[in-house]
C-alpha cells in the first residue's frame, strides 16, 4: 500500500503531496463558480423579466470563455510553464467576479455577461493548466486515478457554490412570482432589480477576494516543472498531431457532450422540479428554493460517487467503467423525461451519481501517453466545454414552448441529455480494451 500511495503522488523520488494539495485546491474553486452560477440562469430571468432563453445566456458567456480562451492558455503554459498558468486563471477568475460591482452598478443584463466571459476565460486557464499538471504528477499508470482523486475535490466547491447561490442569492430575492414582476410598473420594477441585484452580486465579489489571497500563496510557493520540458510553441504541427490520434479526437467529442449533459441537468432541475412543486400548490420562490435543495442532494452525491468510483477505478478498466454509468445514465434520463411525478425528480437526481466520473476520466483516457502534447491536448478538451454553452439553451428553448407531444416540455427538453449519455457510452466501449 506504501508503494501505491508513492506512485500515485511521487515522480523521480520527489514526494509530490503539497503541490498536489495546492493545484487540487483549484478545483474545488472553479467547481465553486461553477455551480454558483447554474441556479442564476432562473435568478437572472426573474430579475431583469426575461425568458428561460435569455436567462441561458448566461451559460453561453460562461462557458464561451472556456472554449475562446482554452487554446491561448496552451500557447501560455508552454511558453512559461503549468505555474504561470495557474496564476494567470486565478487573476482572470478574481478579476470577472470583482466587476460584478461596476456590472451591478450599470444596472444592465450584458456587463454580467462579460463579467462572467472574462471570469471563465480564468477558470479555462485554470481547467487547461492543473487537470495535465496533476496527471504529470506521478507515474502514468497512475493518472487517471490521480486526477480523479483531485477532481473528487471540485464537486465540494461546487456544493458550497449551491448553498451559497441557495441560501445568500435565491431565498433572499424578492418572493415576487415571474408573473407579479411583469405587472410592476418601471419604477416598482427598478427598485425591485437593485435590491435583488445587490443581493446577487455579494457572492462573487467575497470569492474574488479569496481568489485574489489564493492568488498571493499560490505565487510565493515554489512549484515543480513537471513537463514544462518544450518552450516551442509548433501550434499547427502539434494540432495535427494530437487530432489524428482517434483516442484523442473522440475525447474531444465525448467530452462535449458530457459536459452539455451535465450543465443541463444541474441547470434545468430548478425548472423540472418548480414545475412539479408549483402543480402541488406551492409558491413558484418556494419550488425554486426545494429545487435548489434536490439540486445540491445531486451534487453530494455526485461527490459520494466520485470517491467510489475512483475506488473502482483501481479494479475496473477506465472506459468499461465508464460506458456502464452512461448507459445507466441513460436509463435514469427516461425516467426524467417519461414521469411526471416526484420520482421523475428522483431519477434527476440519481444522475449525478452516474455522471462523477465522467470528466476525468474521459480526460484521462483521451491524453494517456501524450507527454508534452498533453498542454495542447488539455486546450482541446477544454474547448470540449463548449458543450456547456450550446446545449443549454437548446434545451431551453424546448422548455419555454411549456408543452410538447402531451409532455411538459421541460420533461421532454431532457431528450438532450440522453442522447449525450449514448455518445458517452459508446466512447467509453471503444476504449475499454
Amino acid at each position: 500500500m506504501k508503494t501505491d500511495k508513492q506512485s500515485l503522488l511521487s515522480k523521480d523520488g520527489v514526494n509530490l503531496l503539497i503541490p498536489f494539495v495546492l493545484i487540487t485546491s483549484c478545483f474545488a474553486l472553479w467547481g465553486f463558480a461553477n455551480d454558483i452560477t447554474n441556479p442564476m440562469v432562473k435568478a437572472f430571468s426573474k430579475i431583469f423579466r426575461m425568458s428561460v432563453t435569455d436567462g441561458a445566456l448566461v451559460q453561453v458567456a460562461f462557458y464561451g470563455g472556456y472554449f475562446f480562451m482554452a487554446f491561448p492558455a496552451a500557447m501560455f503554459i508552454r511558453r512559461f510553464s503549468y505555474k504561470a498558468g495557474v496564476l494567470m486563471g486565478l487573476g482572470l477568475y478574481a478579476t470577472g467576479a470583482l466587476l460584478f460591482l461596476p456590472a451591478k452598478l450599470t444596472g444592465i443584463y450584458y456587463p454580467f455577461l462579460i463579467a462572467y466571459f472574462i471570469m471563465t476565460c480564468g477558470l479555462s486557464f485554470l481547467e487547461t493548466s492543473c487537470n495535465p499538471y496533476i496527471l504529470s504528477m506521478g507515474s502514468e499508470e497512475t493518472a487517471t486515478r490521480r486526477l480523479n482523486l483531485a477532481q473528487s475535490f471540485n464537486p465540494m466547491g461546487s456544493l458550497v457554490g449551491m448553498f451559497v447561490a441557495m441560501n445568500f442569492i435565491q431565498a433572499r430575492l424578492n418572493p415576487m412570482d415571474s408573473q407579479a414582476r411583469a405587472q410592476l410598473s418601471d419604477i416598482e420594477f427598478e427598485a425591485v432589480k437593485e435590491s435583488d441585484l445587490s443581493i446577487l452580486i455579494t457572492p462573487y465579489l467575497y470569492i474574488g477576494l479569496v481568489i485574489a489571497t489564493v492568488f498571493v500563496f499560490i505565487w510565493l510557493t515554489p512549484m515543480p516543472k513537471n513537463g514544462d520540458t518544450s518552450k516551442d510553441i509548433n501550434f499547427l504541427p502539434t494540432l495535427r498531431r494530437i487530432f489524428s490520434l482517434p483516442r484523442y479526437r473522440e475525447g474531444v467529442i465525448a467530452q462535449f457532450f458530457y459536459v452539455g449533459a451535465q450543465i443541463m441537468c444541474w441547470t434545468f432541475i430548478i425548472q423540472y422540479g418548480t414545475r412539479l412543486f408549483v402543480e402541488q400548490g406551492m409558491s413558484e420562490i418556494d419550488a425554486e428554493v426545494l429545487s435548489q435543495r434536490y439540486n445540491i442532494i445531486a451534487m453530494a452525491i455526485f461527490c459520494c460517487s466520485r470517491f467510489i468510483c475512483t475506488f473502482f477505478l483501481r479494479y475496473v478498466r477506465a472506459g468499461l467503467l465508464l460506458s456502464i454509468l452512461a448507459i445507466i445514465g441513460a436509463l435514469l434520463t427516461i425516467g426524467v423525461i417519461c414521469l411526471q411525478d416526484i420520482y421523475g425528480l428522483y431519477c434527476l437526481v440519481a444522475v449525478s451519481a452516474c455522471m462523477s466520473l465522467m470528466f476525468p476520466t474521459i480526460y484521462g483516457i483521451a491524453l494517456e501517453g501524450m507527454g508534452d502534447d498533453a498542454k495542447f491536448g488539455a486546450a482541446g478538451l477544454i474547448m470540449a466545454i463548449l458543450g456547456g454553452s450550446v446545449l443549454p439553451p437548446l434545451q431551453a428553448i424546448i422548455i419555454d414552448q411549456h408543452r410538447l407531444m402531451g409532455l411538459p416540455a421541460v420533461n421532454l427538453s431532457f431528450v438532450l441529455p440522453l442522447l449525450c449519455f449514448v455518445v458517452i457510452a459508446a466512447y467509453g466501449w471503444r476504449t475499454k480494451g
